[in-house]
């Protein structure tokens, strides 16, 4: 066997051959026919209105909106020619359930029909997929005819919690941004939107009755550079410039903007650890009752290969400190009244122990109180935010450490840490939601290395397709579905943040809507390229790094081999291992190849 110093880069011209599947529709509809008829759009379209519920009205009304975009006026005049029919079903359609819709296209009309208003609206994500790619451009010409093939289709989704969690501390986005991913999530029939609004590095959402929340823990020192590598602490006096919140009355329009979309919006407050934001504003909720920063991204953990970690700075509440259960209540009164969906997320994810099991006070409330380890406290803590969050009306939802020690009946289980969590809650009777690292977490690096911003783990497109939220053996019932989750410590701008969501977020809308027997990588791929279009139309960011070729360099009978994969149907790779530029048609990839002896520079 021998071994060589491989500094090596290879350049790779990857071609992928251009399929389009019968639709591009995404998520992949329950049943789709085609037929031979064709619907074209001219100046005398009528809108045909058979119901008079307001919000199938405002629903309608965006429509409309979209089709003044593409250079359509619609009069509201009842004609059996050249019309689109909107319908609520009289005696409801239970197959359909809330969200289904029934979508027919014929040459005379576009029949749109649903039980409630919620399929209405998914109706018209599916029919704006189908107009042509150059009416949704900016180069769009009005004088352009418009034609869909006519088709019957029946819809309606596998879950009912089909989500997209969005950090908003470590990176802020501004009101406008929030809506802007909000817009791309309805595209898609997502409908759950979680958002990450408090951790170490900032506090986002405005508490009136604890105003330092916002006016200390919103804001940190501007700092660039890896997060927990480059960054430095603050100096002291140094003044926190970087950050921002939400005011309780822009919370409000976002939450009504969302419900516009079919989305409901699930507000996580992180507890009892991420809280040094909350802690730079309260100090005294922690065990050290010393001043707080809020984490401009520096160095503050430290974490070993067993998954285990050790804080260096306080980050956790203190679960003995009745102050911080008067602190909880407050924060949850004024959310519950802000946010009118189903469930309260309490974090309860990666809280650090070792100051509780070093602090005196807390051993002695633990002895007193018959609670025999860290995980106990833990568990203890987690009842009680439980307690407080059902006396509001809500349910609680946090991260599947808060299993440990012990549940409260009514609360349910995000599942972030592979399925097992999941699992181990599903059998407990527990609601899930799956959302595991290995095919959710899209802050994962989905392409080269060289071009991404560095991150510790990857996450394929390809991979995240092959997300099955129903573990085998597993009641159906108890997994409300699955949720893909960005967090921003490397996501430095909304671009970005659309880079790192699509097209794996088609993958889990797919996923979290369509049957399971529907799911065809191939297909989806198809339907995905036209997408790639549609983002490019409309000038938005998407990662098509699908198309890059995977290197794999390895060692077989003493010879270091290189074998190059990808994940299109199809395609064709061309490469070089002598510095020069590859050229289609000119060295073709068929199978692995040895990698001569000496020094290369492979490149790619």
């Amino acid at each position: 066997m021998y071994t060589k110093q491989l500094f090596t880069f290879l350049f790779v011209l990857f071609q992928a051959t251009t399929f389009f599947a019968q639709h591009g529709i995404i998520p992949v509809p329950v049943s789709y026919l085609s037929t031979n008829e064709v619907f074209v759009f001219d100046n005398q379209i009528h809108l045909d209105v058979k119901t008079k519920d307001t919000k199938t009205r405002q629903y309608i009304n965006q429509f409309l909106v979209f089709m003044s975009e593409t250079g359509i006026s619609i009069s509201e005049e009842t004609t059996s020619n050249n019309s689109i029919r909107i319908s609520l079903y009289e005696k409801p359609v239970s197959e359909l359930g809330n969200e289904g819709y029934m979508l027919e296209i014929n040459k005379n009309s576009i029949n749109l029909s649903a039980n409630k208003a919620a399929g209405i609206f998914n109706g018209f994500q599916t029919l704006k997929q189908l107009f042509p790619l150059k009416q949704i451009s900016s180069k769009a010409n009005s004088k352009d005819s418009i034609k869909i093939a006519g088709c019957i289709i029946k819809d309606y989704p596998r879950f009912k919690w089909r989500g997209l969690m969005l950090d908003v501390s470590r990176h802020f986005f501004t009101v406008d941004e929030v809506k802007a991913y909000l817009d791309k999530m309805a595209q898609y029939k997502f409908n759950v939107f979680h958002w990450h609004l408090t951790d170490d590095q900032g506090w986002r959402i405005e508490i009136k009755s604890l105003p330092k929340l916002t006016e200390i823990g919103a804001w940190r020192v501007e700092r660039y550079g890896r997060f927990g590598e480059e960054r430095l602490n603050p100096k002291p006096g140094e003044k926190a410039t970087y950050g921002g919140f939400y005011t309780q009355k822009q919370i409000k329009d976002i939450v009504s903007y969302a419900g516009e979309r079919n989305i409901t919006i699930v507000p996580e407050i992180d507890v009892p650890g991420h809280s040094m934001a909350a802690l730079a504003a309260y100090p005294d909720l922690s065990t050290i009752k010393e001043p707080k920063f809020v984490a401009p991204g520096s160095k503050f953990s430290e974490w070993y290969d067993d998954g285990t970690f050790k804080m260096l700075i306080e980050n956790t509440l203190n679960p003995t400190d009745e102050k911080v259960y008067e602190f909880i209540d407050k924060v949850f009164t004024e959310i519950a009244e802000l946010f009118p969906g189903e469930y309260i997320h309490m974090g309860g994810d990666e809280a650090y122990h070792g100051y509780w099991d070093k602090d005196p006070s807390v051993q002695k409330f633990m002895k007193e109180n018959d609670i025999k380890d860290s995980h106990k406290l833990q568990s203890y803590f987690v009842k009680r935010v439980e307690k407080i969050i059902s006396s509001k009306g809500k349910k609680m939802i946090g991260w599947d450490e808060i299993l440990e020690g012990g549940l409260a009946d009514g609360a349910a289980v995000m599942s972030w840490r592979g399925m097992k969590g999941g699992i181990e809650a599903a059998k407990m009777g527990h609601e899930v939601v799956m959302s595991p690292t290995t095919y959710a977490y899209l802050d994962y690096s989905q392409g080269d290395h060289t071009v991404e911003n560095p991150i510790y783990a990857d996450l394929s497109l390809e991979k995240s397709y092959t997300f099955e939220p129903i573990p085998e053996g597993i009641d159906p019932k108890y997994i409300l579905g699955g949720q893909g989750n960005l967090w921003t410590e490397v996501i430095p701008n909304l671009p970005y943040a659309f880079y790192m969501t699509y097209p794996r977020a088609f993958a889990l809308s797919e996923t979290l809507w369509s049957p399971k027997e529907k799911k065809n990588w191939d297909s989806f791929i198809n339907r995905t390229e036209h997408h790639f279009q549609r983002f490019d139309a409309t000038k938005t960011n998407i990662s098509k790094a699908v198309y890059d070729p995977m290197v794999h360099v390895y060692i077989d009978n003493g010879v270091l081999m290189c074998e190059l994969k990808n994940s299109i149907l199809n395609s064709e790779i061309y490469y070089t291992i002598d510095n020069t530029y590859p050229v289609q048609f000119g060295f073709k990839y068929e199978s692995p190849f040895e990698i001569p002896e000496g020094n290369l520079s492979l490149r790619t």
